[in-house]
């Protein structure tokens, strides 16, 4: 059978609650992050984010957090197909925080839970033969059934000249050695789990282990004395993880100097949390041993995924993908807490998000002030915008049919309740944060942004207005700057991606470098938001100058979506066809054109629900057609 997998990990995946209060006992945790976590699972998605074509076997529960794995594992293009369902048993819990420098105190809640079912019957032989090398852990052979469980895909990698990796993994609360709470223990010597884990050790091509690990695999009382030990009954690779002084790789007899092996280049960094490093560190040497790299290039590999784990909160969320090792690498690093270095941070934050359609059509209603004039006008109760928001929504489900790459911009003031309805569609949500026409920016009812924006869903996007002409008072350009810099750092703490919209036309004359220049501007302040929305340019000489703005700025970058400024239809179509020669320019969010009329007749009770709605899904449908037969032109 062909190997069309690299590696499939074997054994533990949990959901890992983390404190976000650092230096904080866990009886004092108020908020935590959660996350995917468990060696084998770690492992699966740090191979995966460094190129490699990963797979993981084991249980999780029938129930949310169950979910949350397998669909986490697949937006990180983990191969679930091992991941079995248990409806008889929850998914494994872990709760942490970081309470000092190498300190951190867990709770593991695997009372029964679904991954320490694992069975025989839960090997697919199938899918064990279709990988390079398969990933046994330690503590999955300390229950019967996972241990025949792993013994099986043992013997059926090696059967169909697959490797075996074995990472020991070892937790002696896990084994019983230890209470509910010493889940940070690290090491309890016990002959028992020594002697079961050394019938392990002759099946292994590739054994990795920390030098508490590679102790209680042996039963040997010292480093050296293990690594001799296992030497005597496995010729596999060893590699021996020594924390903050890199590793070591013995791929031969060992000698009696423990440093005689091969080392990888280290990387002096800060330890912010300790959690999950060896776990970004086989991820590392796998990339390289499982491409036929050097052992130095694995070891090295290895040690920078490790550095990038201890220097940043999280596990599997915060391991590096290949591009972002790679700058690493190459370019290295002026902080020693990798989390604070922004370059670092933007190649992570562009390379690990959730996917978006390469193109976005968006239905804009996200407008407060324009419809709160015409309720007022009409004398109608502003609450009756609320529903009117809902109309346009299903007008634009109506258009979308199910179809990807529709989306629509909604507000919090009036736009609750087509949030909610929106929110069951495959749509790409936008949400304003700034005060209707405020020059300079001010955020609407949010002086604590970053505490909001944790409240909304991790899907929505935060959108941002800002009235910005190159020729601005300088005093107004320098608050407006500081405000979206505000906004930025807000938008990547939160995590939420940033859509920032300029709209220079209405303060000063539109030449082919006006919004070039203000694009250039924020880019050198450090912004980078996933999408820009952008007016419309006349000259095509200012699409070219934005794109090659961006371009060189940021090739992370999304895109741009056309703004509408409530253009009659005709005025947008020609306004697609200037910007469609661009390949950055990749669809539009269009509001007024579409909904103005329909609203203030409605509004004005002249005309019924049905009616509003069919109005606007026809006039979204024809710009639709527009951008989209425009596209196909430029296609051609």
């Amino acid at each position: 059978m062909a190997k069309t997998l690299d590696v499939v990990t074997i054994g533990r995946s949990s959901v890992d609650l983390y404190g976000q209060q650092i230096g904080s006992r866990l009886e004092d945790i108020t908020s935590f992050a959660k996350s995917v976590g468990g060696c084998p699972a770690n492992i699966a998605v740090g191979t995966a984010r460094l190129g490699l074509k990963s797979a993981l076997v084991t249980r999780v529960g029938a129930e949310q957090m169950g979910g949350f794995i397998r669909e986490q594992l697949a937006r990180e293009g983990v191969a679930t197909d091992g991941v079995v369902v248990d409806r008889e048993r929850l998914t494994a819990l872990v709760l942490l925080a970081v309470e000092d420098e190498g300190v951190s105190p867990m709770i593991f809640y695997r009372d029964n839970c679904a991954d320490m079912a694992l069975s025989e019957e839960d090997i697919d032989e199938a899918l064990i033969r279709r990988a390079t090398a398969i990933v046994v852990t330690g503590t999955h052979f300390s229950r019967p059934n996972s241990d025949a469980a792993q013994r099986k895909a043992i013997r059926i990698a090696k059967a169909s000249g697959g490797k075996v990796v074995f990472d020991i993994d070892y937790r002696p609360n896990l084994w019983g050695l230890a209470g509910h709470d010493a889940g940070f223990e690290r090491y309890v010597k016990s002959d028992r789990v020594s002697a079961h884990l050394k019938t392990v050790l002759p099946d292994c091509d590739l054994i990795v282990g920390t030098e508490e690990e590679i102790m209680i695999a042996s039963g040997a009382d010292s480093v050296l004395e293990a690594l001799k030990a296992i030497r005597a009954v496995s010729s596999a690779t060893i590699v021996l993880k020594r924390g903050a002084m890199g590793c070591i790789v013995y791929d031969g007899p060992i000698s009696d100097d423990l440093e005689d092996g091969i080392v990888g280049r280290g990387f002096p960094i800060e330890v912010y949390n300790v959690l999950g490093a060896g776990d970004a560190f086989m991820s590392g040497f796998l990339r390289g041993w499982l491409k036929d790299e050097p052992f130095e290039t694995c070891a090295t590999w290895a040690n920078a995924c490790g550095a990038f784990a201890v220097s940043r909160l999280l596990c599997s969320p915060e391991y590096p993908t290949f591009a972002e090792l790679s700058h690493f690498l190459e370019k290295g690093s002026a902080f020693r807490a990798l989390r604070k270095d922004p370059a670092l941070n933007h190649i992570h934050w562009a390379t690990t998000r959730r996917d978006q359609p390469e193109g976005l059509v968006a239905l804009a209603i996200d407008h407060r002030s324009q419809l709160e004039a015409v309720a007022d006008r009409l004398g109608v109760p502003r609450e009756r915008i609320a529903d009117f928001k809902v109309l346009a929504v299903e007008a634009a489900a109506r258009v979308a049919a199910g179809r990807t790459g529709f989306g629509m911009l909604l507000d919090s003031t009036y736009g609750g309740k087509a949030l909610f309805k929106a929110g069951h569609l495959p749509f790409w949500i936008g949400r304003p944060v700034e005060q209707p026409g405020s020059r300079p920016l001010d955020f609407d009812h949010l002086p604590d942004l970053g505490s909001h924006l944790t409240e909304w869903p991790i899907g929505h996007t935060i959108k941002c207005l800002c009235f910005y002409h190159p020729d601005d008072p300088a005093e107004l350009k320098a608050r407006q700057e500081r405000e979206l810099l505000r906004l930025y750092d807000a938008a990547r703490t939160a995590g939420r991606e940033l859509l920032v919209e300029i709209i220079s036309g209405k303060h000063g004359a539109l030449g082919p470098d006006t919004v070039a220049s203000v694009v250039a501007r924020l880019y050198d302040l450090g912004i980078k938001p996933d999408w820009w929305k952008l007016e419309p340019q006349e000259n095509p000489i200012a699409w070219r100058r934005i794109s090659e703005v961006i371009a060189r700025n940021d090739p992370y970058c999304r895109g741009i979506v056309l703004l509408g400024l409530e253009a009659p239809e005709a005025e947008l179509m020609a306004a697609f066809r200037a910007a469609a020669a661009s390949p950055l320019v990749k669809g539009f969010a269009v509001g007024r054109t579409i909904f103005a009329e329909a609203a203030a007749k409605w509004l004005a009770g002249e005309i019924d629900d049905e009616t509003a709605t069919a109005d606007m899904a026809r006039r979204f449908a024809t710009l639709v057609e527009a951008w989209h037969e425009v596209i196909r032109t430029e296609a051609a």
